[in-house]
C-alpha cells in the first residue's frame, strides 16, 4: 500500500511539473470520449424531446392564433364589402333622384312578405314621412312597385312582378302603349292583349306611360326579351325583363308628388274640420 501511495504521489508530481505524461493523457482522452458521449445521450435525448414538444405546442398555438386572425380579417372584409355595396346603391339612388321631377325619399327595405304567392316588401317610411298609398317606389334601375298600405312609420309595397299587379307602359322607340302585368316571377312581366301587328321587338325599352294616374310617366319599367307571333292568334306573346332589381335592392326611392300630396292633405284637413250635417226630418 505504501508503495502504491508513493507511486501515485510520484505520478502526480510528474504530471504537475513535467510533460512526460502528456502523450499518455491524450491517448486516454481519445479512449474516454465515446464513454462520455454514451453517458450523455439520455440527457441529450430528453432535451431534444422537450424542445420538440415545446416547438409543436408553439406551432399549434401560433396556428390557432393565425386562424382567429384570418377569421377576423374575413369578417372585416365582408363588412367592408357590404358597406361598399350600400354606398354604391346610395350613390346610384342619388343619381336617379336628380332625374325625378317629384320629391323623393330614400327608404330601406326592412321586410319581405312570407307568402310565396305575393310579391310584397316592407319599407321603413310611412305617413309621418310623407308616404301615401299609391306612391311609386323605384330603385336606381327602374320601377319596383307602389305603396298599397301606408302606416305611420312603415309601408307595404306591391312589386310590379306580382301576379295581381298591372301598369300602363309605352315603348320608348315609338310610343306604342300596352299594359305590363306581373306573372309571379321576379324576372318576368307580360304584355297581354297586344295586337299581333303591333310594332314591338326584342330590346325595346318600356317606360311608364302615366295613364291611370298611379305611376308618374317616363320611368323605366323593363326591356322586351321575347316576342312570339302566331298568325292564327289576334295577340302577340311578349315577355319583359324588369329593370328594377326586385329581390336585390336594399335601398329604394319613394316618389312623392308634392302637388298631389298637398292637395290630398288639404282635402283631408277640410273633411276633418267641416261639421257633418245632421239629417233632416
Amino acid at each position: 500500500m505504501i508503495v502504491l501511495g508513493l507511486a501515485a504521489t510520484a505520478l502526480i508530481l510528474i504530471n504537475l511539473y513535467t510533460d512526460w505524461l502528456d502523450p499518455v493523457r491524450e491517448r486516454l482522452s481519445s479512449f474516454a470520449a465515446p464513454f462520455y458521449w454514451i453517458t450523455g445521450t439520455p440527457s441529450r435525448v430528453g432535451d431534444w424531446a422537450g424542445e420538440q414538444l415545446r416547438t409543436r405546442e408553439e406551432l399549434l398555438e401560433e396556428n390557432s392564433r393565425l386562424q382567429h386572425q384570418v377569421m377576423l380579417l374575413e369578417q372585416q372584409t365582408q363588412l367592408l364589402a357590404a358597406v361598399r355595396a350600400e354606398n354604391t346603391q346610395l350613390k346610384e339612388l342619388m343619381n336617379s333622384a336628380e332625374t325625378v321631377d317629384q320629391r323623393v325619399l330614400v327608404a330601406q327595405v326592412i321586410g319581405v312578405s312570407p307568402d310565396p304567392l305575393e310579391h310584397v316588401v316592407i319599407i321603413d317610411k310611412g305617413r309621418s314621412d310623407g308616404v301615401r298609398q299609391g306612391a311609386a317606389i323605384m330603385d336606381a334601375s327602374g320601377l319596383l312597385g307602389q305603396v298599397i298600405e301606408a302606416g305611420d312609420f312603415s309601408s307595404r309595397v306591391l312589386l310590379i312582378t306580382d301576379a295581381n299587379h298591372a301598369l300602363p307602359v309605352q315603348v320608348l322607340r315609338n310610343s306604342v302603349r300596352a299594359v305590363a302585368e306581373g306573372t309571379g316571377d321576379l324576372y318576368r312581366l307580360e304584355l297581354r292583349h297586344l295586337a299581333n301587328t303591333s310594332d314591338i321587338r326584342e330590346g325595346d325599352l318600356l317606360l311608364s306611360s302615366g295613364l291611370g294616374g298611379r305611376f308618374p310617366a317616363g320611368y323605366p319599367v323593363g326591356e322586351v326579351i321575347s316576342v312570339r307571333r302566331d298568325p292564327g292568334r289576334a295577340f302577340a306573346d311578349v315577355d319583359v325583363l324588369p329593370r328594377g332589381r326586385m329581390n336585390r335592392s336594399r335601398f329604394v326611392l319613394a316618389v312623392i308628388d308634392d302637388e298631389h300630396s298637398g292637395l290630398m292633405d288639404g282635402l283631408e284637413s277640410e273633411l276633418e274640420s267641416e261639421p257633418v250635417p245632421e239629417p233632416q226630418d
